[in-house]
């Protein structure tokens, strides 16, 4: 990946978005299939879905990781929580919904 003071030109710039989106896509399809993993070990150790105080450790770990990156620690909170919920939905799912405070 190029620094963005070495790009000339929109073309070249576009060109790097796109290929950062497919590695973004990449690990985030990587990410879901360890939630569909979690899935499967949670019921065995007696674990529900959703742990809210897991859930709140994840973002706080966004929120620090955005903010040693210079980025935006609201945004990313906001889309890391929505993400969040998806991969419970997507393990309630398979597990039946649960809570665990």
């Amino acid at each position: 990946m190029r620094e963005p003071g070495e790009i000339g030109t929109m073309t070249e710039l576009r060109v790097e978005i796109d290929a950062l989106d497919r590695q973004l896509v990449t690990l985030l399809a990587a990410r879901a299939r360890l939630i569909d993993r979690a899935a499967e070990l949670k019921p065995g150790e007696g674990l529900p879905a959703r742990i809210t105080p897991r859930v709140e450790e994840v973002i706080g770990n966004v929120r620090a990781e955005a903010e040693a990156q210079g980025w935006d620690p609201d945004l990313a909170e906001a889309m890391w929580r929505q993400m969040v919920e998806w991969s419970i939905a997507r393990e309630e799912a398979v597990m039946g919904p649960g809570d665990q405070e």
